[in-house]
């Protein structure tokens, strides 16, 4: 099988196979983009393999394209430079060996062989020649293009050899299933299972970049369901993996906490590419298992999950080494992930919905996004009825910001003012006070303007300034 015509497009090819001739070195394009290219899928990052020494052969290439910077890493034999939007990345062939209290591998000079041998997956382990006489070849030792054709993830060595040499690859596995919608080898199952706690020598911020990948596919609950069903979640995120088999009403959702989360996931993932609502999602009803309580008539309740797994998130995002500065968002979007519900069901006041406003803030649109796909009622009545239930709440919402300018809610009367008028010093006081007009606009009482704010303040300092003294 040959791929010129597609390889030709790509700048750098003829200047490669051009320099390769000249020096009389074997050189292929490897691993990613050659599945990349099979498949046409985008690619920016290019891969080729020299038989030789590619540092060397790395710099003659970056001289003739004019690159003045060539990063190199000896250790490894690879060197790595940009041009033209692509990165790209000369590597010698080598072999590989492992500690096995280390995922770092001793690498020594091998052979074409050898290098294809040691790379993950069939599908990453395909090579294109790049010299004259085989330009555009394919090269496939281990039935890699089979293996796409067919949409399975295989190993090209025994899968226990290779998870054991770098467990990784188990979540690498999971992940490329999930981005490409491919199926999982029963063999590959089976070794994922068994050498699951293999894991535990890779550090924390590998694992979870490869789960957020999972996260951030088509179709995440591909690779959620194969976590589960090979016991692996059960280490990199046991919180998620104690959601199956905890029973909720079934009047309203599926039976399984976690099949639910699947698809609350999979429905906000065709909505949005946003990470961190997609996270917010797996992650809405993790305090369930904590909150179950069996009550007679009713079923399986689970009374304030929502506050006690935005409570969770914390201790999450510090053992996951997931990004602080999300931590909020999410909390936020836990917290309040029930707040749309409840009003939806019932005729709202503009006192609940300015409340949820506030609450809210700038994620409001992005907490309705998470309700809608929190709805996995297989009664298209029921669901057809929720969906305009939350337009309804919606344009109730869009009324009342219009009214009362509540985007950038806070009293109209700062703190300073409210001192001097009340004769205060920084205190406690002066926050309580600040807060009464804040509830006196969430409740309508008065209008959220400063003129409203300094007159209802006026009407109520002497009570609060009065039930203080009398403490």
């Amino acid at each position: 099988m040959n791929f010129k015509d597609e390889i030709e497009k790509i700048p750098v090819i003829k200047t490669i196979s051009s320099i390769a001739d000249e020096d009389k070195v074997d050189v292929y394009m490897v691993g990613g983009v050659v599945r990349d290219l099979i498949l046409k899928r985008e690619r920016n990052d290019l891969d080729f393999l020299v038989i030789g020494n590619s540092l060397e052969f790395a710099e003659k290439v970056a001289e003739k394209l004019g690159i003045q910077k060539v990063t190199k890493y000896k250790n490894f034999g690879t060197a790595h430079f940009k041009y033209d939007n692509y990165d790209i990345e000369f590597v010698g062939a080598r072999k590989e060996s492992y500690d096995r209290n280390s995922r770092k591998p001793i690498v020594e000079n091998g052979t074409f062989e050898d290098d294809i041998r040691r790379r993950d997956f069939t599908i990453n382990s395909m090579a294109i020649s790049l010299n004259k006489n085989f330009f555009g070849e394919l090269i496939d030792l281990f039935k890699g293009y089979q293996d796409l054709q067919n949409k399975i993830i295989k190993t090209p060595l025994d899968p226990f050899q290779t998870f054991d040499d770098d467990p990784l690859r188990i979540m690498r596995a999971f992940r490329f299933a999930a981005q490409l919608d491919y199926n999982v080898d029963e063999s590959v199952m089976i070794a994922a299972k068994q050498m699951r706690e293999r894991l535990r020598i890779v550090s924390q911020e590998r694992i979870t970049d490869e789960f957020m990948k999972i996260l951030a596919s088509p179709k995440p609950s591909i690779g959620l369901k194969l976590l589960y069903d090979s016991e692996v979640l059960e280490i990199v995120f046991p919180e998620i993996h104690n959601l199956a088999g905890v029973e909720q009403r079934q009047d309203y959702h599926h039976k399984d906490v976690f099949l639910h989360t699947l698809i609350v996931v999979d429905n906000i993932s065709q909505a949005t590419d946003n990470l961190w609502l997609r996270f917010a999602a797996l992650v809405h009803d993790i305090a369930k298992p904590q909150t179950k309580k069996f009550i007679e008539g009713i079923g399986w309740t689970f009374h304030g999950h929502e506050e006690l797994g935005a409570r969770m998130m914390k201790n999450i995002f510090h053992r996951m080494k997931l990004p602080m500065h999300k931590l909020e968002y999410v909390e936020k979007l836990v917290r309040l992930h029930l707040r749309p519900i409840a009003l939806a069901k019932e005729e709202v006041t503009d006192s609940a919905i300015r409340r949820l406003i506030v609450q809210a803030g700038d994620d409001l649109q992005d907490l309705i996004t998470l309700c809608r796909a929190d709805i996995t009622s297989k009664n298209p009545q029921k669901v057809e009825k929720y969906l305009a239930n939350y337009e309804a709440v919606m344009q109730k919402v869009l009324e009342v910001q219009e009214k009362d300018k509540l985007r950038a809610f806070q009293s109209p009367v700062k703190g300073d003012e409210i001192m001097k008028i009340c004769n205060l010093k920084p205190s406690r006081k002066v926050g309580e006070i600040k807060k009464a007009i804040e509830e006196a606009i969430l409740d309508g009482i008065i209008e959220n303007n400063y003129e409203a704010a300094l007159s209802y303040l006026m009407k109520i300092k002497d009570d609060l300034l009065k039930s203080d003294d009398s403490k």
